[in-house]
Order: structure tokens, then C-alpha cells, then sequence
């Protein structure tokens, strides 16, 4: 969602002529977009905020601002805190941050600007340099959250829940394919429920809404509570060709006194049982989940319950906090805590037992051919390489169960016309590890793009 936000900002400053640059000391404008979610998020925040102070002194000019979550949360706090600030704009302020830059231009002025509402302020969608060339994009279609989890800060730094218009979700995703994506992630604090308050489609009239969209060859989704996960929804990954064979179902805790500490709505019992029919549909789906340790309360019972659940499920991967109190959240009120060292441990118990599950997914697929959407060179690889020795190139894309496999150039009888950001290619999986898997690709397969649709060779 943050990434998103970025590039509503980018797009946003882009009409007061501002252009993007790699180097801070160059900037006119610095722009930190922030997360709460975690308090260790949130002290990195300010450390940076730190470090510019330096630059400020140099370049009087140069406007800092702070926009996001954390600005949400602490307002004009942040000023009293970072004198060099100027800037401090809520997560309901992007739309408006244009005028809000022109004005502290203008009147070298300081503002914030944290007003909640309920609608969502759009912003003119206009592809700029975050997009050009992206094969993969995200694509918010809500904002907030009604459900109020005793941990989670997100419905008092990002409002109440709202959906935004069907139409305006299609044209952006539209454009987005203009400019070369072929994938698409859909964002919300709850996916599962877009657009009952307003009354609008459903979330599975959406996805099939947007699985219709030409020259899209992919679609993605987060995050999806499981209170809400419908008999439709799980129908659309059997129904849905576009829509990948990946769901993120966040279950935080096997124990059922723990989840309704938590106020997630539902239990262990209907957690598993909707997963059963998932994979019943869908036997191939994978699945993967989020965990909190050391919630307040956590006893050594609750977690082992936890540890239980996941090695019923066998997740496909996971992602593991451990508990951190949070600004008006509900359990930062609550009694006995877990000490910081219990916690580390616990933490560190759930990763290495989901570590054992997801290197023996992945070690399951060696021998596969799995079909890759090329996202671009792989992390080790670099220009000065492909201009060395093309033929070595490594690329990296995802299988649809949102794995990463890396690959090389190959055979010119497979790759002939050339491994394109953007097409398809059917690797065969040779070797497995924790987090990723390495392939070779098999071939490539046909363009089908309609008139819309380039090819963009990287040589």
C-alpha cells in the first residue's frame, strides 16, 4: 500500500513539475512515506528524519515533508519534534498534497494536514516514471478498515473502510497495461469485503471485471481476512483464468482464546475448514499467512497451538512479527505483556519450522515446468553483465503460486527471439531453496497481445 501511495505522490508532483531523482543532495523536495504497523517501522522513520537535518542547513530551500501512516498517527507532534520539517500530510492528504507543496512554495510556510474522511480523493491517473517499463503494478481499490483488531492501528491512521468506484479501478488498471504492465496486485485492508457499504459489485464481480480487461495476463490480490472469504471468491480461482493460484488468508494465532483476544471474528475450526475447501476447489492453490507472537496473554499453551496449526496447514510461506504495542490500539492496554525475550524465541521457533515447509514445497517442484511472467534481471545480475556475455544473462519472474524462480538466457534454439520483460516462458525447475527456486527455460510463449500490447526487448 505504501508503494502505492508513493507513486499517487510521484504522480501528483509530477504536474508541479517536479521529476524524480536518485540523489537527495540534488532534491528540491523530500518526500518519507511512513508505516506504523510496527514500531520498529516507525523509529527508522525518524532516524532518517535525523539524518537530514544536515542537508537542510546546507539548502534552506529544500522542503521536507512526511506523509503516511506515522504522519497520521503523530501530526503536528512531528514538527515540535523535527524542527527542519515542513511538511507533515495524512494518509487521506495525497490527493491534496499539490496545493499543499505550491502553498509552503509560495508562503515558505510549515503545514499539516491530517483530516480523515470518508471518501477517497482521486487523483488524475497519469503514468510516469514508476510505471514505465513495470510488468508488475499495485492497484488499491479500498482504503481503511472497520474491523478494529486490538493490535492493529491501521482504522485510526487510515479511516474507515471505503471502496473506491468499479469504473475508475478498470480505467487505472487500463492504463497501466498501455504502459507496459502485464500484472496487476489489487490492495485493501480487507479485500474480501469491497463495495457492500456503498453497494457497489462484490469483490468476485470485481475480479471478473478486471480478468476481462485485454492484454492483462495476471491478477493478484491483498489482503484477504478470513471472516469474509466467500463461497464466490473461492469459486473465482477455479472459474478465473487470469487470477493466480496464491491466496494471503492472515490467521495470526492457532489458539482460539488468542484469536478472540484479538478480535479476528472467527476460530480455529472456521479458518481450517474454509482452507479445506480452497484446496478441495483448487487442490493446487498455495497458501500463505501472517503470525504474531507474544501477543499480551500469549501463554506457552497458545503458542504451541500456534505451532500445531501451522504444521496441519503447511503453509506456503509466512509472515512472522512478534507483537508490538501500537498508538490507540486496544491491546496496548492489555495485561501481561511478554518479555522481548520470549518473544525473540517464539518468533524465532515459528521461523524455522515454516522454513522446513516452504523448502519442502519448493523442493516438490523440481522437475516441473512452471510458467513465468519474466519481471526482469535477477538481483545478481547487472548491465555490465549482459553486456558481457549475453547468452549468461539471469532473469527472475514468479510462478503463479507467487514463487520466485530465477533463470538463464538459454539455448538459443529455446530462446531464439529473444527472453522478453513481460512474456511468459516455461522454465523446468532443477533445483530448489528456502526462498526461491532456479530454472531452465523450456520456451517461450506466443505474443498475444492485442493492439495495445509492445514488446520491449532487454539487450
Amino acid at each position: 500500500m505504501n508503494v502505492y501511495d508513493s507513486e499517487q505522490i510521484a504522480r501528483g508532483l509530477k504536474a508541479l513539475r517536479y521529476n524524480m531523482t536518485s540523489s537527495q543532495e540534488k532534491a528540491d523536495l523530500i518526500i518519507v512515506n511512513t508505516c506504523a504497523i510496527r514500531e520498529k517501522a516507525e523509529q527508522k522513520v525518524f532516524s532518517f528524519l535525523g539524518r537530514l537535518a544536515g542537508l537542510k542547513r546546507k539548502k534552506p530551500d529544500l522542503i521536507i515533508g512526511v506523509g503516511g501512516c506515522v504522519a497520521q498517527q503523530e501530526g503536528a507532534k512531528i514538527l515540535q519534534r523535527v524542527p527542519h520539517l515542513d511538511l507533515v500530510f495524512g494518509t487521506n492528504a495525497i490527493g491534496r498534497l499539490p496545493g499543499i507543496i505550491e502553498t509552503i512554495e509560495s508562503k515558505k510556510c510549515r503545514i499539516v494536514d491530517v483530516e480523515m474522511s470518508e471518501q477517497i480523493e482521486e487523483l488524475d491517473f497519469v503514468t510516469n516514471e514508476y510505471h514505465k517499463g513495470k510488468v508488475t503494478n499495485f492497484v488499491t481499490i479500498m482504503q481503511g478498515c472497520d474491523n478494529y483488531c486490538t493490535y492493529c492501528v491501521v482504522p485510526y491512521v487510515r479511516g474507515r473502510e471505503t471502496s473506491r468506484n468499479p469504473e475508475k479501478i478498470i480505467n487505472e488498471i487500463s492504463r497501466l497495461i498501455e504502459s507496459g504492465a502485464r500484472e496487476v496486485t489489487l490492495l485493501g485492508q480487507n479485500v474480501n469485503s469491497y463495495g457492500k457499504k456503498e453497494g457497489l459489485c462484490t469483490f468476485p464481480e470485481l475480479l471478473a471485471l478486471v480478468n476481462g480487461i485485454d492484454d492483462l495476463l495476471r491478477i493478484r490480490f491483498t489482503t484477504s481476512h478470513p471472516k469474509d472469504l466467500s463461497e464466490d471468491l473461492i469459486l473465482a480461482f477455479k472459474e478465473l483464468d487470469k487470477l493466480c493460484s496464491h491466496i494471503h488468508l492472515p490467521i495470526q494465532s492457532g489458539s482460539n482464546r488468542v484469536l478472540k483476544r484479538m478480535n479476528r471474528k472467527y476460530n480455529r475450526k472456521l479458518y481450517l475448514a474454509k482452507v479445506d475447501k480452497l484446496r478441495n476447489i483448487y487442490p493446487d492453490i498455495a497458501i500463505t499467512s501472517d503470525i504474531i507472537v507474544g501477543f499480551p496473554g500469549e501463554t506457552r499453551t497458545d503458542f504451541e497451538e500456534t505451532l500445531e496449526l501451522i504444521k496441519e496447514m503447511e503453509f506456503d510461506g509466512l509472515f512472522a512479527f512478534k507483537y508490538s504495542d501500537r498508538p490507540n490500539a486496544a491491546a496496548a492496554l492489555f495485561p501481561d505483556k511478554i518479555s522481548e525475550k520470549e518473544k525473540k524465541e517464539r518468533l524465532q521457533q515459528v521461523l524455522n519450522l515454516q522454513d522446513h515447509f516452504t523448502t519442502k514445497k519448493n523442493k516438490e517442484l523440481v522437475g516441473s515446468t512452471q510458467s513465468i511472467l519474466v519481471e526482469g534481471l535477477s538481483k545478481k545480475q547487472t548491465k555490465v553483465d549482459i553486456q558481457n556475455s549475453y547468452k549468461d544473462v539471469q532473469w527472475t519472474g514468479r510462478t503463479s503460486t507467487n514463487k520466485i524462480v530465477n533463470f538463464p538466457q538459454g539455448d538459443d534454439a529455446v530462446s531464439c527471439d529473444g527472453i522478453i520483460i513481460g512474456r511468459m516462458v516455461n522454465v523446468r525447475i532443477v533445483k530448489a531453496f528456502s526462498h526461491s527456486l532456479w530454472g531452465e527455460p523450456v520456451s517461450i510463449e506466443p505474443i498475444s497481445f492485442g493492439s495495445r500490447g509492445e514488446k520491449n526487448y532487454v539487450a
